[in-house]
């Protein structure tokens, strides 16, 4: 039964105008039963002898069964003329995925308190925000403060990029900010991708101290491979909060805005600075717009002719209604 409700949902007409041609129907049934109604004649008898020979019951009850064959017939035949078609659509799906490597400083300045509850760890929650809303991206994640190193590679498994954005922690390495040797591997990292638009997101909060890879030139590796750098200075201006063990101290916030911005501009990427968290958030939502995967969907859509099956019926009704009109049982309203 479902798959008859299913076989008529799809159906479309290809000349619908004939199905108006239906509204006769209703007409000849209503002209049929007045005409019944006129035929009949009352009168009275004195014994029911004559009707000895008269037609059986069973013919009787049958007689308007040609009629009701005609009309069924005539109803398929319009149909069948109002070209009934399958309706059979198909989507084909192509999606140009974007590589992205997050760069995160997980220096000892961020662990400065100007950001709720510091930096690194609404950092943190902002990327992740940033990652669940990607879908079809490779993405990946590299750490760096005195030295860097790959903490993801690139994946479209979410729940274990995000795992390991997670884990993510101050110490994990040296301490220092090799802004070059964090924008270096990011690069070793999208050097070898096949994806059309490749993308790095470098965060950091201090000025380039350490490393052994000269920024602008990773900056240049970048724009060889066609790598789009946005870099985002994290803090705020003056000084910053920062627990220690001897209690709150402030520190002057100190963040190398000039090399960013040449980062940034060298390859076709944007620099950023974040004051606080929802700066931040809002920076991260901004490069979500702007660098949206291409989906593009074609849609195919075949008609095939469906009118046959409605027209074969009519055809053995038709059939049948003559055979009871002028076969064997010779049937007649």
């Amino acid at each position: 039964m479902s798959e008859i409700i299913a076989f008529f949902r799809d159906i479309e007409f290809a000349n619908v105008q004939i199905l108006w041609l239906l509204l006769f129907i209703p007409i000849a049934i209503a002209w049929y039963i007045l005409k019944m109604y006129k035929s009949r004649a009352s009168f009275s008898v004195s014994t029911a002898a004559p009707f000895s020979t008269a037609v059986s019951a069973t013919r009787t009850r049958l007689r308007h069964l040609p009629f009701v064959l005609r009309i069924l017939s005539i109803s398929l035949i319009i149909i069948a003329l109002a070209r009934p078609q399958k309706s059979v659509s198909q989507k084909q799906v192509h999606v140009e995925g974007i590589d992205i490597v997050m760069a995160l400083d997980i220096s000892s300045s961020m662990t400065a308190m100007d950001f709720s509850p510091n930096r690194l760890e609404a950092c943190k929650q902002v990327i992740k925000n940033f990652i669940k809303n990607r879908t079809t991206d490779k993405i990946g994640l590299v750490v760096y403060s005195g030295e860097a190193y790959t903490k993801c590679p690139l994946t479209t498994d979410y729940p274990t990029l995000l795992s390991s954005l997670e884990n993510v922690k101050f110490g994990l390495i040296e301490d220092g900010t090799a802004i070059g040797d964090g924008l270096g591997t990011a690069v070793n990292r999208l050097r070898t991708s096949e994806a059309k638009t490749k993308i790095i997101i470098l965060l950091s909060d201090g000025m380039n101290n350490r490393g052994y890879v000269d920024p602008i030139s990773a900056a240049e590796m970048a724009k060889e491979y066609g790598i789009k750098v946005y870099t985002i200075g994290c803090g705020t201006i003056g000084e910053a909060p920062i627990s220690t063990p001897y209690g709150i101290m402030y520190s002057k916030v100190e963040i190398d805005e000039a090399l960013l911005k040449e980062i940034a501009q060298s390859t076709g990427g944007q620099y950023y600075r974040a004051k606080n968290k929802k700066a931040l958030e809002q920076i991260y939502d901004q490069i979500d717009q702007m660098e949206k995967s291409k989906i593009t969907e074609t849609h195919f859509t075949n008609r095939p002719e469906a009118f046959f099956p409605f027209l074969l019926i009519a055809l053995i009704l038709l059939g049948l209604e003559t055979l009871i009109k002028y076969g064997r049982w010779q049937i007649k309203p």
